[in-house]
């Protein structure tokens, strides 16, 4: 029941408004939600490495283990470096500026351009499509939304990133990041042609 209310209020929204209800602008500010998460994932992975091998490195195991039982010592883990999230963050600032104008002109716009505008605007998302698709995934070409790799149908916000993270990928963040960022300013791109 849900599900079809929902739907059809969407399916009404749509079809009575003047000017498409698509706000880029809260897209772009759920996005930077997503990126901040990811940001503190990372930051957080650091801090619980660099903690562990220090603790290992103190032999704080081998100091606490019961010495009738013989356990072996952990081994220390390898280094989070530090992300560099400047382009999708550069991005992200192009695709605020661009939602703004946007919404400024839709504000402002007769009929003919508000036609003009959502003859467009209905397939800005798939400016967020990439070329190669997900890694080990290439049918999956959304950079913002997929399901999991390992979630079955469960949806992971910027997959590429997100996973590469979880699989401490550090060169794979690199290049989904740039992914990343390329999608976002060909929206912002697109966006600016209005």
């Amino acid at each position: 029941v849900a599900l079809a209310q929902t739907a059809g209020r969407a399916a009404l929204r749509l079809a009575e408004a003047d000017a498409l209800p698509f706000d880029f602008t809260s897209l772009q500010k759920t996005v930077k939600g997503y990126i901040t998460e990811l940001m503190s994932a990372v930051d957080n992975l650091r801090e619980k490495a660099t903690i562990e091998n220090e603790l290992i490195n103190n032999k704080a195991y081998v100091l606490a283990a019961d010495p009738t039982e013989k356990l072996t010592t952990p081994k220390t883990l390898s280094e989070v470096p530090f992300i560099d999230f400047s382009s999708i963050l550069n991005a992200l600032n192009n695709l605020e500026k661009a939602s703004y104008r946007v919404e400024k002109i839709k504000a402002t716009a007769d009929a003919k351009q508000i036609a003009n505008i959502n003859a467009k605007i209905f397939t800005a998302e798939q400016t967020l499509l990439t070329p190669n698709g997900l890694p080990r995934r290439p049918w999956f070409k959304h950079s913002l939304y997929a399901p999991g790799f390992y979630t079955g149908y469960g949806v992971k916000t910027v997959p590429g990133v997100r996973e590469a993270i979880e699989q401490k990928n550090w060169t794979e963040t690199t290049e989904q990041i740039k992914e990343v960022a390329n999608a976002l300013n060909k929206l912002s791109s697109y966006l600016d042609s209005l």
